[in-house]
């Protein structure tokens, strides 16, 4: 036997070992943030792998899962057990004057500007299945 046939020989187990993990990930559904607070989405909910960020933003919930009191940020205090919804209604309020969806999009896409990765453009976050 070659030194080129031990080669393929080698190469085809390794692929066949790793074929699985491939596929298995690529049919995985995607992680999904449900657009049911809003009255008519236009577009589906937008791609959000919950445990990745969790990971990139050293497990501080209160990042995303924020507190305002008097307008004004409660540095550490977190809002895990409440929907966006509950303190961004879909239009501007006098107690929130930024409405839900301006929510998402600016605390999205102004991290994603800010640390230079991620998606921030529309179909980049709201992919089609």
């Amino acid at each position: 036997m070659t030194c080129k046939h031990r080669f393929i020989i080698v190469l085809s187990v390794v692929v066949a070992a790793l074929l699985p993990v491939f596929c298995s990930y690529a049919g995985q559904d995607l992680e999904r943030l449900d657009p049911w607070a809003f009255e008519s989405p236009k577009r589906p909910g937008a791609v959000f792998p919950h445990d990745d960020h969790m990971m990139f933003l050293d497990d501080d919930c209160s990042i995303c899962h924020h507190v305002y009191e008097n307008g004004e940020l409660v540095p550490g205090d977190s809002s895990e057990d409440l929907y966006c919804i509950d303190c961004h209604s879909l239009k501007p309020v006098p107690d929130n004057p930024m409405p839900l969806e301006a929510a998402y999009h600016n605390l999205c896409r102004d991290c994603h500007f800010d640390r230079g990765t991620g998606p921030v453009l529309c179909g980049e976050c709201h992919v089609k299945e």
